[in-house]
């Protein structure tokens, strides 16, 4: 298997100084300093476990003899779908958005676990199932917009209504260009099913400090208006950098029930 990449694990984030591993595992805090003085930041921390809950979550996405992390099958309809046997979380967004690079991150750790990434927009075509031990499975979804399946609503739309399994659904938004047409359209989706899901901004290594702000306040402020399914904290990762990876991790051992108690630090 390919080595594991820097900062793919906590144990290399925690040799560093102090305020670069803050910024590497809590990306959101790090932008806090540059707010207006009296913005509401609690929504920044409502997900903020502590070393031996992020230790915890690390471990399974750790693959060993005894808990194989594998690619198990995909499929482009739902009777296609292996059982819903374990808790499920899927990762959507706009093709482009990084969802197949940022589930490489997630399985870093796992060096012999195949996601494809391709250089092609639109590269997933199929709904690529992984399953994690005997604790979870990660839905890698086709990408929206540009170049996506034909198909692509309808098998979406299927698996979002008909997966019982499915306990939290990550919706990928480009953290350099924010919201866009096709993003608001998937939270309608999303709302309409009343799915629970959460946004995460990617890609956050290439916008400037400037640009992450102004596009963390105006998703923040367009989930408290017009959401009720949306879980109120953004998340905000670089598939490059490892920021936000580390606890992208622990909130999906979180939702999966593999983490039941969240100790704040």
């Amino acid at each position: 298997g390919r080595a594991s990449p820097p900062l793919a694990a906590l144990s290399q984030v925690l040799r560093l100084e102090r305020s670069r591993r803050t910024g590497i595992v809590f990306p959101l805090q790090k932008l806090e300093r540059y707010l207006a003085p009296g913005t509401d930041t609690a929504r920044f921390r409502l997900f903020q476990p502590g070393l031996a809950a992020l230790q915890r979550a690390e471990a399974l996405f750790r693959s060993d003899r005894g808990h194989p992390i594998d690619y198990v099958s995909s499929a482009v309809r739902m009777d296609h779908a292996p059982p819903p046997a374990l808790p499920e979380v899927c990762f959507i967004g706009r093709s482009n958005v990084g969802k197949s690079s940022l589930i490489r991150a997630l399985f870093s750790l796992a060096p012999e676990v195949e996601v494809r990434v391709s250089k092609t927009p639109g590269h997933t075509k199929k709904m690529n199932f992984f399953k994690v031990g005997k604790y979870f499975t990660l839905v890698d979804m086709p990408g929206y917009g540009y170049r996506a399946p034909q198909d692509f609503v309808e098998m979406v739309e299927a698996y979002l209504q008909e997966r019982r399994n499915l306990k939290r659904t990550f919706l990928l938004v480009d953290g350099v260009v924010g919201l866009q047409k096709m993003d608001n359209i998937a939270v309608e989706m999303l709302e309409e099913f009343g799915i629970p899901y959460v946004m995460v901004l990617t890609k956050i290594d290439r916008a400037s400090r400037g640009v992450l702000l102004k596009n963390v306040l105006e998703i923040q402020e367009f989930v408290k208006e017009n959401t009720q399914g949306c879980f109120p904290q953004l998340f905000l990762v670089s598939s490059v950098e490892f920021s936000g990876v580390h606890l992208l991790r622990s909130f999906v051992a979180h939702v999966t029930g593999n983490l039941p108690t969240v100790e704040a630090s």
